[in-house]
């Protein structure tokens, strides 16, 4: 049986790297599966026969199959910037609390919009985040709704040509507007958009059959982004496609999946669900920001996920498509569709689902598969943050709770801890008179163990409830739009970015900017010292190589930390420093010796006879 020490030393390692590395590939597993599953999926649907028509793919541009592409300014040049394509057709403003913008009323496209309430860095003064962008600008992003036909409909339907009239001067939270238009045959198009305080629109479309002959017409959706989108590449949050599709559940796609999925048509590649049951949704989320198309929960619909990458950057599209709608003469088509664009608070997201019965609409926001950990972590975060007004001092609240909660547990281990300490002197002396028989020393051991009521195990048992905590901190603060740039005190601006100070330059002193890997702030460097103490308070392993690993350990984290959100560092370091205080407190009562004192005088006595050498 191996010493105590060099249990110890397995268990730091192991859980070292759980912490730092494998979980961040949490999902490579689940994702794999996911994978299959989906293609087993595509097989199944590529032998069926489609029983609606398509909708417009991302080809078009979201517009009608066949439909001319938009002319945004003078002779088709594409205008040069976002303002001048925005200014190149006429627009109905959107005005709400939390965005600013407008709709294009040439297409009804709602593909301008400005979220007011977030800014591109921690700087007031910096630009506000945009969102949506039209046709002709650097990044087009929009939502486009509107009717498919089945066959030919008289008159023809409105495409992303059509110039619709509106009865409003602007689109607020407490003035909808109406659209209308009537083509050729007499058919009336009436649409009619609101919008609340925060992040959804709502789409009511109608058509009014004023021909003589029944028609067929299916609503649609969709919310089309063009050029590939920069992404973070983490496996701890998703970016790109998103939906919860009935029974098939949750589905994330990245862009390049879609990009690589089957051939739905020349050039255009992606993955179908169709007659979708039981509720959804469908969208293209990032970060901190979300466009979700919500049809009506109560009626069957197609879901699609979509690529055109022929010649260009690729366009991407997120479509559903209703059930059919068979309009009488005289008789009254309507569909009611909604739209999420903006940023994920989870208060808003949460609030949306139970409002509106929207398919598990909160998993717009990556909880992870540890959401049950992370989503009440957040919420306790949130609770103290309301109270005090800093996400920072909630961390450091939160740390106690916690603490508190897992007290007994913790005692337990160091009061089982300073027991071993205790009786470390007969361990060695078992070990020395069984030197060469394993089994009696382990079995001496063990009798040892039994006799003082001593757990070997139980040092383990603080580090293995910091893990869960660890990683629920982590994706709070990286995936919840609330801790973006959510101040703490002094220099530390944004608790979901590093901190931002470093040691090589003497923390700002110096006039010049450190390498990433040398950026190692105040934060790290506290962490890296309420780590040595903790461990130095313990007596120091016999093996050499042991003691090395556990004197460089504490620098080694303080590296691999100083990159992380300085929230999760500052969570560490209060953390460690509420250990070192219980546990010299345990050693104490049950009368072991803290060596930290004597375990630093070595460790500089053995520098200085280094140096004298």
């Amino acid at each position: 049986m191996r010493d105590e020490d060099s249990r110890n030393l397995i268990l730091a390692i192991v859980l070292s790297v759980i912490v730092f590395v494998a979980w961040t590939y949490f999902y490579a597993a689940p994702q794999a599966q996911r994978e299959a599953e989906l293609a087993a999926q595509r097989a199944e649907l590529s032998a069926q026969e489609a029983p609606q028509p398509n909708l417009p793919l991302p080809t078009d541009g979201g517009l009608a199959p066949g439909a001319p592409a938009p002319s945004l300014s003078p002779g088709g040049v594409p205008a040069a910037t976002r303002e001048a394509a925005v200014a190149a057709a006429p627009r109905l403003p959107i005005s709400t609390p939390s965005k600013e913008g407008s709709i294009n009323l040439r297409g009804a496209r709602i593909d301008d919009l400005i979220l007011k309430d977030y800014r591109e860095t921690p700087d007031p003064s910096s630009a506000p985040i945009v969102l949506l962008s039209p046709t002709g600008s650097a990044n087009p992003y929009y939502a486009e709704f509107g009717w498919i036909g089945s066959g030919e409909v008289p008159g023809g339907l409105p495409d992303a040509q059509t110039v619709w009239e509106t009865d409003a001067q602007a689109l607020t939270p407490t003035s909808p507007a109406t659209l209308t238009w009537t083509n050729e045959a007499g058919i009336v198009f009436e649409r009619i958009v609101s919008v609340d305080e925060d992040a959804l629109f709502t789409i009511e479309d109608r058509a009014l059959n004023a021909t003589g002959e029944p028609i067929t017409l299916f609503p649609y959706g969709l919310v089309s982004r063009h050029g590939m989108p920069d992404v973070l590449g983490y496996f701890v949050i998703h970016e790109g496609f998103i939906g919860v599709l009935g029974d098939a559940g949750l589905q994330e796609w990245s862009y390049d999946n879609v990009l690589d999925a089957d051939r739905l048509r020349q050039g255009v590649s992606g993955e179908v669900w169709r007659d979708v049951v039981g509720g959804g949704w469908v969208g293209i989320t990032d970060k901190y920001w979300a466009t979700a198309i919500v049809p009506d929960q109560d009626s069957a619909f197609t879901g699609r996920y979509t690529a055109e990458s022929a010649g260009g950057p690729p366009v991407f599209q997120a479509d559903s498509l209703g059930a059919a709608r068979i309009v009488a003469p005289g008789e009254t088509a309507t569909s009611t569709k909604r739209l999420f664009a903006g940023a994920k608070q989870v208060d808003v997201v949460d609030g949306y689902a139970d409002t509106f019965g929207i398919r598990q609409f909160d998993l717009l926001i990556d909880w992870g598969w540890f959401y049950f950990i992370t989503k009440p972590m957040f919420y306790a975060l949130d609770f103290f943050f309301k109270m005090f007004g800093n996400f920072g001092v909630a961390i450091l609240i939160v740390t106690v709770l916690l603490k508190i909660l897992f007290l007994p547990l913790a005692n337990k281990s160091y009061a089982s801890m300073a027991k071993m300490k205790a009786v470390q002197p007969e361990m060695m002396a078992i070990r020395e008179r069984y030197g060469d028989d394993r089994m009696k020393q382990q079995q001496e051991l063990m009798d040892l163990y039994k006799r003082e009521k001593i757990n070997p195990i139980a040092g383990c048992w603080p580090v293995l409830i910091q893990i869960p905590v660890f990683f629920a901190l982590y994706k709070v603060l990286f995936v919840t739009i609330e801790m973006r740039h959510a101040p703490f005190f002094g220099w530390v601006q944004d608790l979901a970015a590093p901190d931002p100070t470093s040691l090589f330059n003497l923390f700002g002193l110096l006039p010049f900017s450190t390498p990433a890997l040398l950026t190692v702030g105040v934060w790290p460097i506290l962490m890296g010292l309420t780590m040595f103490v903790q461990m130095k308070m313990n007596p120091e392993p016999p093996d050499p190589i042991q003691k090395a690993v556990f004197t460089w350990m504490p620098v080694i984290f303080t590296f691999m930390l100083a990159s992380f959100p300085a929230g999760l560092v500052i969570y560490w370091a209060w953390n460690n420093f509420l250990s070192v205080l219980q546990q010299g407190f345990i050693m104490r009562r049950h009368g072991v010796k803290i060596e930290l004192w004597d375990n630093i005088k070595k460790m500089l006595g053995g520098g200085r006879a280094a140096a004298k050498g």
